[in-house]
């Protein structure tokens, strides 16, 4: 297909339209194939340009290769990225406005956008060329993308440009509009959305918008900007759609084996041969020949309640000498866990530990340990095991694993939070927290009736982070919570090489580890040290080339 006559702003993706040449010699259209000046002219040629769209969910930061959601526990207070990259600067509290993996972000949504106004621009002249049920759909669909891109824009720089046609160089040099309007802007066009999206999608659909991920991202944009009504509301109405329900075996449904789960709303389909990402090999270990560098850190594993409800600190089921025994079992389904099995061998990082059990064939026997010897083994002691499959063993850098961007946990958890924080404290926010503890693989204690709305706010918010771990989530969460500035400065820290914490450390309301009371917390290992600045680092910062040219744009605070 002949490019349009477009220029993307480097990261604004403003569609410009020039006037076109008069002379007929240069206005002659190709004959095998859509023409810039006619494209989109047919129904075929509108499925081309919506799967365009679609296709900007592909996108990812140049430094990290993987689901663009799934990079952003790495810039929060429960993974690390150990490669020295961007990424890792921006988890430290040292992003400027030249961050690379910042304009990336910025890059892609916007070109996300883009393509979803051009087609939004044309879809007037194809209501007598393509049935209206359908042309509708499609529709639905772009408005749908245009504000799923425009929420991570919103959540991550606080307040941007909102596109909402393909501009003209006139045009181009758009300020931002404030995080409220865009916000009220993601509402009111899933809205619109909902009306022509199916409640299902099956077949050659599958990966396409429906109902339920509309109603799903109404959740959570609300949720995330205070609008508590409305979040509930949305999450009540998925629920009331009876299309969704957990999944039994939580540590599946992140493997090949679960991607047909009824729990999972929406997702990235991958495919060989189409589109991959390289998750396997950033997540398994050097044993498994994987790089070990994206990471889960000391204070989320210690996050976790024992199996009688309680956190470490206040179970008498925790014994620091095994850490790891009688624990939620989330835990040891999320992360892998020293001395546990991991793709048929066990998983060590102790220093002595030179050799390791290698389960894979007929008969056991002992293999030199490179988790134990390797100088860029995990920093922290720790694994993930959400998104690893073995399947994935043999073409580590080609996974076709899906990427989840929505699931029914969530919207559960978000329907309580918004109903913690209309304090409407009813049975049903019990139930709703009560079905993601009590999920038959996980089946962690249900909560009792009578708690405060501290005591709920708790709970959820604890629930969020053992259930959500490694899913792109908890950077979002400590910010709209206004905790970041108390739990990403300071040391972010790694397990005692060759032993285990003296004690357990306190943990907080949040689900928060303090550590300065553990008698041997000088043995642990300091990855790195991280800062924040309570009054710039809620927001990231507008790439700089973006302020430069263009004038109206304005920076946002202290960077």
């Amino acid at each position: 297909m002949k490019k349009r006559t477009l220029t993307y702003s480097l990261g604004l993706v403003l569609a410009l339209s020039f006037t076109s040449c008069n002379k007929d010699y240069l206005n002659r259209l190709p004959l095998d194939s859509p023409a810039s000046v006619t494209f989109i002219s047919n129904e075929a040629e509108l499925d081309m340009a919506v799967t365009g769209a679609y296709n900007s969910l592909y996108s990812a930061p140049k430094e990290v290769p993987m689901p663009f959601p799934l990079t952003l526990d790495y810039a929060s207070d429960i993974g690390w990225e150990r490669n020295t990259n961007t990424l890792q600067t921006l988890g430290m509290g040292n992003a400027d406005a030249n961050n690379i993996f910042i304009t990336d972000f910025w890059q892609f949504l916007y070109e996300g956008i883009g393509r979803c106004n051009d087609i939004l621009d044309k879809t007037d002249d194809l209501k007598e060329i393509v049935p209206a049920e359908k042309l509708n759909k499609r529709i639905a669909e772009v408005r749908f993308l245009r504000a799923y891109f425009h929420f991570y824009l919103n959540e991550l720089y606080g307040g941007v440009p909102l596109l909402t046609k393909p501009l003209t160089l006139a045009e181009s040099k758009v300020a931002k509009s404030s995080k409220e309007d865009v916000n009220n802007f993601v509402l009111n066009e899933i809205d619109a959305a909902l009306k022509d999206l199916p409640e299902t999608a099956a077949g050659v659909d599958v990966g396409r918008v429906t109902k339920g991920a509309a109603l799903a991202l109404k959740s959570r944009a609300a949720l995330y900007n205070k609008k508590y009504q409305i979040a509930a509301d949305a999450a009540k109405a998925v629920m009331d759609l009876n299309q969704y329900q957990l999944h039994t075996n939580f540590e599946q449904l992140f493997k090949y084996a679960g991607e047909g789960s009824k729990e999972i709303i929406w997702a990235i389909q991958y495919k060989k041969g189409l589109k991959t990402h390289s998750i396997s090999s950033q997540f398994f270990s050097r044993l498994m020949q994987g790089f070990s560098n994206k990471i889960p850190v000391q204070s989320l594993i210690d996050s976790y309640e024992c199996t009688d409800g309680l956190n470490i600190d206040k179970s008498p089921l925790f014994d620091p000498a095994k850490p790891f025994n009688n624990r939620d079992p989330r835990l040891t389904q999320t992360v892998v866990l020293p001395q546990s099995r991991f793709l048929g061998v066990v998983f060590e990082t102790h220093p002595d530990s030179l050799q390791t059990w290698d389960y894979r064939g007929a008969t056991p026997k002992r293999i030199p340990n490179t988790d134990a010897t390797n100088a860029y083994a995990t920093f922290s002691g720790y694994l993930w095991r959400k998104y690893t499959d073995e399947i994935d063993f043999a073409d580590r850098s080609n996974s076709e694993l899906n990427g989840i961007l929505f699931r029914y946990a969530e919207v559960l958890l978000n329907y309580a939070e918004a109903k913690i924080e209309l304090n409407q404290l009813d049975n049903s926010v019990y139930e709703a927290i009560n079905q993601v503890r009590q999920r038959p693989s996980v089946n962690m204690p249900a909560l009792s009736g009578g708690k405060s709305q501290a005591d709920l706010r708790s709970a959820v918010r604890k629930e969020r982070k053992y259930e959500l771990a490694a899913e792109g989530f908890r950077l979002f969460d400590i910010r709209r919570w206004e905790i970041a500035h108390q739990v990403m400065p300071g040391d972010l820290l790694g397990r005692i090489r060759n032993g285990w914490l003296a004690n357990a450390p306190k943990i907080d309301a949040n689900g928060t580890p303090d550590y300065s009371q553990v008698t041997n917390k000088s043995q642990m290992r300091v990855i790195e040290k991280r800062a924040f600045n309570k009054d710039r680092d809620y927001v990231w910062p507008i790439p700089r080339i973006e302020t430069e040219v263009n004038p109206n744009l304005i920076q946002n605070k202290n960077y």
